[in-house]
């Protein structure tokens, strides 16, 4: 038996070659493999076509949140988030000896949060106007409208703690509170219909010259109608809540998402198929979640590894992204991992990416050598780099990166992507056998 030599194949941006990666490899040596005659190439050709889209909408009534806030960002522009939601009561009655005391909205913070949060944030409340009904009648997305009354129900200032799991208690108008209890009270509203047919629900929007941080809100937060009723020696509270409704279909509730103002280059993205190559974004592309930016992935010249003498085997692959250097703060913080997902030719999500041990595939944050600046995300690509290779036409679809929650974050990302500095690495293991005489 010969001895085999493992090839390390340093692809486009490659300086120095490892065989680290080896040590999580599945290959295994088969009797052909071990029985050939072993060449050692180093390739220098391969390239990595990075690229920015931004889908046309992205659906987040599926989102597991209420996401409220603004803030400025110095890529993205002005990003704003807002919540529209439609409310259920949990009781359509009301004691004939009760009497009105007052009403409340009561925000449940969730933990998440993105930029400065030791600024201040203004929230308003105000009614809907017209039933809650999207426009292609299946779902709300982050674009979706939804017309409402210009005076506030009610509105605060306050300095958002994420990590306090207290409520932010809003008191809402007397007119809405007296309203709503008469016609409870006096059974003119009884089921369902009736009540979304007199009440659409509600919105919560940040104040327009908020640059604070936005702030995730439990889909537990509720309305709350406060009423008393004596007897002869006390008076007792009661109430009665109005949660968000979310068990109709389709689904009243959703997050509108926008970002005014971002640079030049993100100004250019008015459609989903529209590809902006990172050489034309100074070596960078783009993430940002709630908006659907997406960083695009194309691998165009794979297929020239077969143009080496011989029969190859991949090993390994792995894919190294740098985020951009200062383009990251405690504030707008990089999460510890993005997701992949698969998308066509026209940028239509197909599927999520899956590893060679059925995994859901990942770019992992690596920031053991932070205190440098060493920081990259690592994506393993060997599986879906084998597809590649074993078929005969051409892919048209591609990658692209996300956060996996991107329908309920507005996490941002800025990769960099320039081949003459720490930006990208594609590292390929590549065993090449059977060279042909």
């Amino acid at each position: 038996m010969k001895n085999i030599i493992v090839v390390l194949i340093c692809l486009t941006f490659l300086t120095s070659c490892s065989t680290d990666s080896l040590n999580t490899s599945d290959f295994e040596a088969g009797d052909t493999f071990t029985d050939s005659d072993i060449r050692v190439v180093q390739l220098d050709t391969m390239t990595v076509d990075f690229s920015t889209m931004k889908f046309d909408s992205i659906d987040t009534s599926q989102s597991v949140r209420m996401l409220v806030g603004k803030y400025n960002d110095p890529i993205f522009g002005a990003v704003k988030a807002a919540s529209f939601l439609e409310l259920v009561p949990t009781s359509y009655f009301i004691d004939t000896d009760a009497e009105y005391d007052s009403i409340t909205f009561l925000l449940r913070p969730d933990n998440y949060h993105y930029n400065d949060t030791l600024l201040l944030n203004t929230i308003h409340i105000n009614q809907l106007s017209e039933n809650m009904k999207p426009a292609d009648g299946i779902n709300f997305y982050n674009t979706s409208k939804i017309d409402f009354e210009e005076e506030d129900l009610g509105r605060t200032t306050y300095y958002p703690r994420p990590m306090n799991t207290d409520s932010l208690e809003i008191k809402l108008t007397d007119v809405l509170g007296q309203e709503l209890f008469d016609d409870l009270q006096l059974k003119k509203i009884t089921n369902y219909d009736e009540f979304k047919n007199y009440f659409y629900g509600i919105t919560v929007q940040p104040d327009a010259d908020d640059n604070g941080s936005i702030i995730g809100f439990s889909l537990t937060s509720n309305m709350r109608l406060y009423y008393t009723i004596a007897t002869e020696n006390e008076r007792t509270q009661y109430y009665t809540d109005f949660y968000v409704n979310t068990s109709s279909s389709p689904l009243p509730f959703f997050n509108q998402i926008s970002a005014d103002e971002p640079i030049d280059y993100l100004k250019t993205l008015i459609d989903q198929e529209i590809n902006l190559h990172s050489s034309k974004t100074d070596n960078q592309s783009f993430i940002q979640s709630g908006m659907g930016i997406a960083t695009r992935l194309e691998f165009p010249y794979i297929k020239s590894v077969f143009d080496i003498p011989g029969q190859g085997t991949l090993l390994d692959a792995s894919l190294r992204i740098a985020p951009a250097i200062r383009s990251y703060t405690d504030a707008l913080a990089l999460r510890d991992t993005l997701s992949v997902f698969i998308v066509d030719q026209n940028n239509e999500l197909t599927s999520q990416l899956y590893s060679t041990d059925g995994s859901v595939a990942q770019a992992i944050l690596n920031k053991e050598n932070q205190e440098f600046n060493d920081i990259y995300y690592e994506l393993p690509l060997s599986g879906y780099l084998e597809e590649l290779l074993s078929v005969d036409q051409e892919s048209s679809d591609a990658l692209i990166l996300l956060p996996s929650n991107y329908n309920s974050t507005v996490d941002r990302f800025v990769l960099n992507t320039d081949i003459n500095s720490q930006g990208t690495t594609l590292e390929l293991t590549y065993a090449i056998y059977d060279e042909d005489e």
